[in-house]
């Protein structure tokens, strides 16, 4: 991978300052500039752009007053989005000077850009823009307009919302102060606060300039954004198309600043990633490949790439991969996970079944799937799958451990060859999956779920199933300490707890004490039973996706799944109780 220490570094005067601009990459490729925000440099953009620069010519700068760039004499009033216009034009027209750029901000780099995409002098110039936590100052103007002269209770509520969260801007328009803080305390504890509240890793970012690029960088508030919002402009339109992607966790800016924005933007796709505000940093990976996508189908005029799926923003792109995915619940989250937009890795040891569901997940909206063989209680086999997924597709996104056998009846008809079974695909199967692909999403330091599928039985004890409701309650109390181990990386875990569901695992079950003819006939009345519930797979598939949206911990999922969870820990006498009821097999 190209380092951001290899870049090709030239100067560009414009505007009574010099600007450094560092190029990756092919210049005879499309070229795609990136914009830094604050108190950023242009090496908050160096995982990004290391990413980029195998298929793009990339160029990233530093600001007027940031960096390496010098700053305007005097500051005051050398920071307005005209100027900033001007730096773009004069770096656009260096790097790129017969061809439109593809513009991605982040930050203050978004604000600007916003302002670089919607007057009329730099069209022709933007073939498209990726815009990430940093509103166009018009747009946000409108956006407080019109809920100040027709506020309703929500419309208050997002205000008030964004006006706590916009504490820092109160801040920075105040005299002398912030340079203060940012040339003492502030800017010497900045990595640290960093590091703790959005887990950052370190790198080359933030550089020794930071302290001067903050106190010279205040000038972009008090420069612009009282002026804007007083007074928005009515023609922010934009004239190229425009990927949104906001972070759902963002300190600083709500997820309803945008909730207006088709209007001002004809063509627009929106992304969302469970993130804090310093994505280039935290999420590169993701931006690369959204980045890439977005770019390409503009560069090749292809429609946009825009999902319809219900979840379509959070999972356009993102890298899932299901075991069990044959069948039942396994290839029905598959195919919801595709309908979301993501690639998908559909994993079953039956070949031809894994292949149809990677079929399928192409119909049903995947970019791309593939199918994978596997048994997932070959521990040797697992870790070639692992090797393999990581060298050819990647890192693992979403990981779903659904794989699993049944097996039925008392205790003591149970062989220890049934307990080695059950044991191992459905509880050294998730350990395997957890460890190999979530060992990879863990060491990237990107975030990313696991989910594991697990049961009703997990807390709801049964004579007719000690070996499977074992397994089952390992799988509930492996995830749940997961869950407590990967919190501080930003990697949820969650247990799906399905009561009866109308899938084949009956029809496959194991009855153990029984010959051959009576273990048939008990799987046929268990999937008549299981039919008549007819309970479909497709809504444990929906809740997986919303469990990893919302990264919830523990899901019972069909109505008797709920009752036995409250019951067992509400009314835990009886379900013991319960328990002792002999099953009409």
């Amino acid at each position: 991978m190209t380092s951001l220490k290899d870049a090709r570094e030239r100067w560009i005067r414009t505007g009574g300052v010099e600007l450094c601009v560092a190029e990756l990459g092919d210049p005879d490729r499309p070229t795609v500039v990136l914009v830094h925000g604050y108190p950023d440099s242009k090496e908050v953009w160096s995982e990004v752009a290391e990413r980029l620069a195998g298929r793009f010519h990339v160029v990233l700068y530093d600001v007027r007053g940031h960096g390496r760039s010098t700053a305007p004499s005097p500051l005051r009033g050398g920071f307005t989005l005209e100027k900033l216009t001007d730096d773009f034009l004069a770096v656009a027209d260096a790097v790129s000077p017969g061809r439109p750029v593809h513009l991605v901000g982040h930050d203050w780099g978004s604000v600007q850009s916003w302002e670089f995409v919607t007057v009329r002098r730099t069209e022709g110039r933007i073939a498209s823009f990726t815009s990430m936590s940093g509103p166009s100052l018009d747009h946000f103007g409108h956006w407080i307009d019109q809920r100040v002269k027709r506020p309703t209770p929500r419309r208050v509520g997002q205000l008030l919302g964004q006006g706590a969260k916009s504490w820092y801007v109160y801040l920075l328009h105040t005299p002398k102060l912030p340079e203060l803080a940012w040339r003492g305390p502030l800017g010497r504890t900045w990595p640290r606060i960093l590091a703790r509240t959005e887990r950052m890793p370190r790198g080359d970012y933030p550089t020794r300039s930071l302290p001067r690029d903050a106190a010279h960088g205040a000038w972009l508030y008090r420069d612009n954004v009282r002026s804007r919002l007083r007074s928005p402009r009515t023609d922010a339109r934009a004239h190229a198309p425009v990927q949104l992607i906001t972070p759902l966790h963002d300190a600083f800016l709500s997820e309803r600043l945008y909730d207006d924005l088709e209007q001002w933007v004809p063509r627009l796709v929106r992304r969302t990633l469970p993130a804090r505000h310093w994505v280039p940093r935290t999420r590169p990976d993701q931006l690369a490949a959204w980045i890439t996508e977005f770019v390409t189908a503009t560069e090749d005029g292809r429609p946009q790439p825009v999902v319809t799926g219900k979840h379509a923003e959070r999972f356009g792109g993102q890298l899932v991969l299901v075991t069990g995915a044959g069948s039942g619940i396994g290839r029905a989250t598959a195919l919801a996970f595709a309908a979301a937009g993501a690639r998908v890795i559909a994993v079953d040891r039956n070949a031809e079944a894994a292949v149809a569901t990677a079929e399928q997940s192409r119909l049903a909206g995947a970019p791309a799937a593939w199918a994978e063989t596997v048994d997932v209680s070959d521990e040797q086999a697992m870790e070639k799958l692992a090797d393999k997924v990581a060298a050819e597709y990647g890192v693992v996104d979403v990981l779903v451990n659904n794989a699993g056998i049944g097996v039925a009846g008392a205790f003591f008809d149970h062989t220890a060859e049934d307990w080695k079974q059950v044991l191992d695909v459905n509880l050294w199967g998730v350990i395997h999956g957890c460890r190999l692909f979530g060992g990879r999403m863990a060491a990237r330091g990107q975030g990313g779920h696991i989910v594991n599928i697990a049961s009703a039985a997990a807390y709801q004890p049964s004579r007719a199933l000690p070996a499977y409701s074992t397994s089952k309650a390992a799988v509930l109390m492996l995830s749940e300490c997961l869950r407590a181990e990967l919190a501080g990386q930003g990697i949820g875990v969650t247990a799906i707890c399905p009561g009866f569901v109308n899938t084949g695992i009956t029809s496959a079950a194991h009855f153990a004490g029984v010959d051959a003819e009576e273990e048939k006939r008990r799987r046929r009345r268990s999937a008549r039973l299981y039919g008549l519930r007819n309970y479909p797979p497709e809504k444990v598939a929906d809740a997986v996706v919303r469990a990893v949206v919302r990264n919830e911990a523990v899901v019972p999922v069909t109505l008797e799944a709920r009752l036995l969870h409250a019951m067992s820990r509400f009314a835990p006498r009886a379900l013991r109780r319960l328990a002792r009821v002999e099953p009409r097999l």
